[in-house]
This record gives C-alpha cells, sequence and structure tokens, in this order.
C-alpha cells in the first residue's frame, strides 16, 4: 500500500466522492478541504471542477487559493486538474465571459468545434511521450465538457477526437490537466491515475 497523500482542493465545486473513492482504491491516503494548513501537508495536490468557469474562478478567489496554487506551482509541487480543474490551469476561459484562469499552463479554454456537448467514452492517443500516461495510450475515458484547451503543442500530451482533434491531457512539468474524468473511467481511470500520482511523487 502507498503512503502517498493526495489532497483534493474543496472549493464548491467538484467531484469529491468519486474522486476520493477511486484514490482510496489505489491505496493512497486522501484529505479533502479548502484549508491552506491542511493542504501543505499533502503529496500531491488535485483539482477537481464541475460547472462553470467563470463560478470556479470566483469561488477559487474567495478562498485565497489562487495565489496558493500558482505558488505552489512555482514550488514544482504536483497538481493535477480534472474536467473543468484542468481547464483552469489555463491563462483564460472564453466561457459566458472572458475569465483570468491560474495562468499555470500557458493556453486559453474556448468551445469545442460542435455545438453540442462532448459527453461519453473516447479513446485517448499520446501524441508525446510521457512515461506516467504511455500505458494509459489508446484506452477509452469518459467525457463531459462543451469547452476545450488551445495552447501551444509542447503542452499537449495526449488528444482525443470529436468532430475535430482536441487535448484531452495536457501538462507543464509537474501541472498536469486531464479533460475527461478518470474516476468515472472504470479500471482504465483507476489505472491512469494511479500511474500518474505515483510517477509524480517519485519524479
Amino acid at each position: 500500500m502507498s503512503y502517498t497523500t493526495v489532497g483534493i482542493i474543496d472549493y464548491g465545486m467538484g467531484n469529491h466522492a468519486s474522486v476520493m473513492h477511486s484514490l482510496h482504491a489505489l491505496g493512497f491516503r486522501v484529505r479533502v478541504s479548502s484549508k491552506i494548513e491542511i493542504l501543505n501537508d499533502v503529496d500531491v495536490l488535485i483539482l477537481p471542477g464541475v460547472g462553470a468557469f467563470p463560478s470556479a474562478m470566483q469561488a477559487l478567489n474567495k478562498l485565497d487559493l489562487v495565489g496558493y496554487l500558482q505558488k505552489q506551482a512555482q514550488e514544482r509541487r504536483p497538481i493535477i486538474g480534472i474536467c473543468l480543474g484542468m481547464q483552469l490551469l489555463a491563462g483564460a476561459s472564453y466561457e459566458y465571459k472572458y475569465t483570468t484562469g491560474l495562468d499555470l499552463i500557458p493556453g486559453e479554454i474556448v468551445p469545442l468545434a460542435s455545438s453540442k456537448s462532448h459527453i461519453g467514452w473516447n479513446t485517448m492517443e499520446c501524441v508525446q511521450q510521457d512515461q506516467q500516461l504511455q500505458l494509459s495510450d489508446g484506452q477509452s475515458f469518459y467525457f463531459n465538457h462543451s469547452y476545450r484547451y488551445q495552447g501551444p503543442d509542447e503542452y499537449q500530451i495526449c488528444e482525443s477526437r470529436y468532430i475535430d482533434p482536441f487535448p484531452s491531457v495536457i501538462r507543464r512539468g509537474n501541472i498536469v490537466g486531464i479533460q475527461f474524468h478518470p474516476e468515472k473511467s472504470q479500471t482504465a481511470g483507476r489505472l491512469l491515475l494511479g500511474n500518474l500520482i505515483a510517477g509524480m511523487v517519485n519524479a
């Protein structure tokens, strides 16, 4: 069993129960909190998210977590963003209105090419070498989103296709964004989460 502790950032817009269940199944210790003193005492931070970008940034600002996360990124603390949490890692979003993000990975969040939301299972293909993600290349994961990351190719590690290709995993060093829901993706999702967290902690 791993003794790695994962902190799930609770800002009122995350699917905490499912993420926590998956992490416990992998043998990780889990803390769910918005308190900095608790989040300081974990090995990896996970930023989940369900909802709209502007509301999420407003919630993070209200809890004084924006500056905190930016500081943790500067100190090379492992951070994983899931779904909306991935999008929050970007510099800005055009969802409803232009809203600045955490700016941890350069890029912007823009609408998908289709007018319909991308909901359901889809495969992920690695377009760059990444040891922690390679075992998940070609696996299927569960998506539910209407917006996508758009940014420099160097940060786009994996992609999926819905009408057009879009980035499904982005990465800048120890900052990783996952567009799909690994916690809802059964065995494939747990394999990806386990490999990613273990690799980031032991890097």
